[in-house]
This record gives structure tokens, C-alpha cells and sequence, in this order.
């Protein structure tokens, strides 16, 4: 009896429907998921031919299947099972998957049919049909687009060759521009703030702050025209590939002082550097000239962008992870939507006003870093200042 009972609930709670028949076609039983595919009740189908199940030709096919079945013994789903179609109640269509088995029971023979939905899988299938047809006709359209790409590009093979030969002669020659002016205009330059240290020295005696102010303004505008050939000189080496590290190992902390020193000169009034070096040791192995440049960049941006009377931060780190330099200043600060553009070449921040400078300087400090294998990162808020720190690995 539980051997039974357990038989009916493993059939009446199977996911697959499952019908009996006798051999006549006569419906014996169905279980609920049957009932759910084919919308009948149980009694709606029980003693019925199960022939009201199947559309046409199955319908008309089936009796005569089952009799040459019994006649000859061949089997055309019995044992195998096949992909067919079933009829709902509503007359709608789906298809699935058909397994029969043949068993002798009481002296009676029953078939028992096994049926899995397949509407799920052939709507898939139909999906990816679908898809497959829109991806050939994709291709197609790829195709055809990539040939006549391609004939475009072969007609602008020849045109490209002639511009590259262009472009390199124009990059020669822009190179020896280039340095031809940086030379010619040092020259004057030097001699302009020659002459004005000369005139500020004679003019001592008179003791006129006009002579003062005029002669350092003469000093500030050749400082500027210099930075600003410096700045060109720099990004034509880095265009042209012409920069690369030369390493040594030197005094990180001394060249910081050094610059500290240098930096003090140009400051504006009252303006004051707080350095400080952190670790037991000092030693770093890097280019020299190329960081130099780099601190130097970012301690003059932090003297232009801070007003008098305020204190410059310069930091440097050496550790196990590597070293870092720092330079922060309490100065304009950059506004958050200029800061994704602040590595660009020639980008200035729109609130800098008539504060002057090329917009070369961060782009050749990151590009500089980036030559010895360093990063800058840099943290800033409008009014609240500026923090550039330049990191390298350890070596």
C-alpha cells in the first residue's frame, strides 16, 4: 500500500504530464501537469480517445499506429520517442517531446506516455533563428560597408604617404624653429636682465623706489618670457622623444633645500616655505634634472597662485613603498570642473584671472613623472588651496 501511495503522488506531482491509455486509445488516466498543458479536467478526458489531443494528421494516424504496432511488433515512438504536437483545449498548437512505454499489466496491456513541454526550447530556438538572420544580414551590411571602407582606404594610401613625408619635413623643420628661437631670444633676454641688474646696482645712490619698482618689473616680464621658452623647449623634446632619464643616485633632501633656496628669491612678499623631509634616509636614485624640473614647476605654480603673506608646504618622503614630493599651498585652488582637464597641454583653469603662464607647466610635470615611472596626484578646493604630491616605487 505506501508502495502505492507513493507511486501517486510521485505521478500526481511529476512536472511532466503523464497520460495512460489501454489499447483501444481509451484515456485511463492523466495527471494535474497534463491537465495544465492540454487545459482539460480529469474527466474531461478520462474515456475519452486520446485522439482528441492531437491535431491532424496525428488525430486520424494514431489508431492505426497503435494497431500496427500489436500486429507487427515495430515500434515508431514506443521505446524511442519523438518530437510531436499536441491540441489544447482552446485549439491552440504547442509542441513535445513524446516518450511511450508498453507495460503488461493484470493481463492487460497499457501504454503510458511521457510528455514534456517543448514551447519554451522552440521559442528559444525561434528567438535564436531570429537572431541569427538579423546577424547575417549584420554581416552583410558589415561587409559591404568594410569593402567600400576599404576601397576608400586604398584611395587614401597614396595620399597618407604624401602626408607623412609632409608632416615629417613640417616636424623638422617646426623642431629646428624651435630651438633656433629659444637661442635667439635667451640672448636678448639675457642681456635685458643684465642690464637691469646693472641699472638697479647704479641706482643705488639715488635711493628712487620708481627706478626699483620699473627695473623689477623689467626682471619679472624676462623671468616670464624665459619660463615661457623653457616651457616650449621642454614640450619639443617630449613631442620629438628626445627626453629620456638619465638615473643617478643622489641627495633627495639636499636638492630639496637647494630649491627651497632658489624658490625663496622669487617668492612674493612674505610668502613662506616650510620644508620638511620625512624618513631616516635621503637617498634616491632618479633623474636629477627632470625632478628638479618637476618641483620646480609646482613650487612656482604654488608661488603665482597664492597671495602674499601665506605659507608654501614642500614635503618630501622617502619609505619602503618608495618617495613622494609634496608642494601645497593655500592659495585660488582649481574649480572641480577644470579638474579633469588639468594634465592637458596649454589647459588654464578658468578662474586664474590675468595671472600669467602657458598651460604647458602640469602637462610636463606628469609627463616628466611618468618618463621615470611616477605618478602625480594632486587634491584641490576654490579658495582653499592646492596639493600636488609626485610619487615614485621604490627602486
Amino acid at each position: 500500500m505506501e508502495s502505492t501511495a507513493l507511486l501517486k503522488a510521485i505521478i500526481e506531482n511529476a512536472i511532466d504530464g503523464i497520460i495512460t491509455i489501454d489499447e483501444r486509445g481509451i484515456v485511463e488516466t492523466i495527471n494535474p501537469s497534463a491537465c495544465k498543458l492540454f487545459q482539460y479536467e480529469p474527466g474531461e478526458v478520462i474515456g475519452k480517445n486520446i485522439s482528441m489531443l492531437m491535431p491532424q494528421p496525428y488525430k486520424q494516424e494514431h489508431d492505426h499506429y497503435i494497431n500496427r504496432y500489436q500486429t507487427t511488433g515495430t515500434a515508431h515512438i514506443i521505446g524511442i520517442g519523438r518530437e510531436v504536437t499536441g491540441l489544447r483545449k482552446d485549439g491552440t498548437q504547442f509542441p513535445f517531446r513524446l516518450g511511450v512505454s508498453d507495460v503488461n499489466y493484470a493481463g492487460r496491456r497499457i501504454f503510458t506516455g511521457f510528455i514534456h513541454d517543448l514551447s519554451r526550447e522552440k521559442k528559444a530556438e525561434d528567438r535564436l533563428k531570429e537572431y541569427a538572420s538579423q546577424l547575417e544580414n549584420l554581416v552583410e551590411e558589415r561587409t559591404l560597408s568594410l569593402k567600400k571602407s576599404f576601397l576608400e582606404l586604398q584611395k587614401a594610401k597614396e595620399e597618407v604617404s604624401q602626408s607623412l613625408e609632409k608632416e615629417k619635413e613640417l616636424g623638422q623643420l617646426k623642431s629646428r624653429f624651435v630651438s633656433m628661437a629659444s637661442h635667439e631670444f635667451r640672448t636678448p633676454l639675457s642681456a635685458v636682465q643684465l642690464s637691469a641688474s646693472l641699472i638697479d646696482k647704479y641706482a643705488e645712490p639715488f635711493q628712487s623706489p620708481q627706478i626699483s619698482k620699473h627695473v623689477n618689473k623689467i626682471k619679472n616680464a624676462v623671468g616670464n618670457l624665459t619660463t615661457i621658452l623653457n616651457d616650449f623647449l621642454s614640450l619639443e623634446k617630449l613631442e620629438a622623444g628626445r627626453v629620456e632619464p638619465s638615473y643617478s643616485t643622489f641627495d633627495l633632501v639636499k636638492l630639496a633645500e637647494e630649491i627651497t633656496e632658489e624658490m625663496q628669491l622669487i617668492a612674493k612678499q612674505n610668502q613662506t616655505f616650510l620644508y620638511q623631509h620625512t624618513g631616516t634616509n635621503s637617498q634616491v636614485q632618479l633623474d636629477i634634472n627632470l625632478l628638479k624640473n618637476c618641483i620646480i614647476n609646482l613650487i612656482t605654480n604654488a608661488i603665482k597662485y597664492s597671495g602674499e603673506n601665506s605659507f608654501i608646504e614642500f614635503n618630501t618622503e622617502i619609505n619602503n613603498s618608495g618617495c613622494s614630493i609634496t608642494i601645497k599651498d593655500n592659495g585660488i585652488g582649481i574649480p572641480e570642473s577644470d579638474q579633469k582637464h588639468l594634465f592637458e597641454a596649454f589647459f588654464r583653469a578658468n578662474n586664474i584671472g590675468n595671472i600669467p603662464g602657458t598651460g604647458l607647466g602640469l602637462n610636463i610635470v606628469a609627463r616628466y613623472a611618468a618618463l621615470m615611472n611616477g605618478k602625480v596626484d594632486f587634491q584641490s578646493n576654490v579658495n582653499e588651496g592646492t596639493s600636488f604630491t609626485i610619487s615614485f616605487p621604490a627602486q
